[in-house]
């Protein structure tokens, strides 16, 4: 049974995913990885989700408000043996939910072009491409969506 609880960055099961997340970065990304790993700093991170199947933590996401309109996602992960299950789109939908709620219109995100996996989730769940946003401006190895959320 899955569960998603909402916590911080602080909590111990997010600290243990986002390793291995970044772990996966960096062979993913490459030499451009030190570039994304500056804007994925847990300091201004406030609102954050765990999953849990069968009590063992096996994805996270988190939100950060990037405007007064806007929140971004950012952390997004699901261990490798739990894929394709529906995971990632659950805590996606849980993200947009917390975000509604804190009164923001819309959810914006940066994915890489070596993320394919990454990118069949966001279009499947909503995400249109717009034009790269703030630092992901003019790097061409980034691609940014965003979706209206308000219901």
């Amino acid at each position: 049974m899955l569960e998603i609880s909402r916590t911080q960055t602080i909590d111990p099961d997010f600290i243990e995913l986002v390793i291995e997340l970044d772990k996966e970065l960096a062979i993913r990304d490459g030499e451009d990885h030190d570039f994304y790993d500056q804007f994925n700093k847990l300091d201004m991170i406030r609102h954050v989700v765990v999953a849990y199947l069968f009590g063992t933590p096996v994805g996270c996401g988190a939100i950060k408000s990037f405007d007064e309109h806007r929140m971004e996602i950012k952390r997004m992960f699901v261990r490798p043996d739990r894929r394709g299950i529906g995971i990632a789109s659950d805590l996606l939908m849980e993200l947009e939910i917390w975000a509604e709620e804190l009164g923001y219109d819309y959810c914006i995100l940066e994915t890489g072009v070596n993320q394919p996996e990454a990118i069949a989730l966001y279009q499947k769940n909503g995400y249109l491409q717009i034009p790269n946003y703030g630092q992901y401006q003019g790097v061409e190895s980034s691609l940014c969506f965003e979706k209206f959320i308000k219901t």
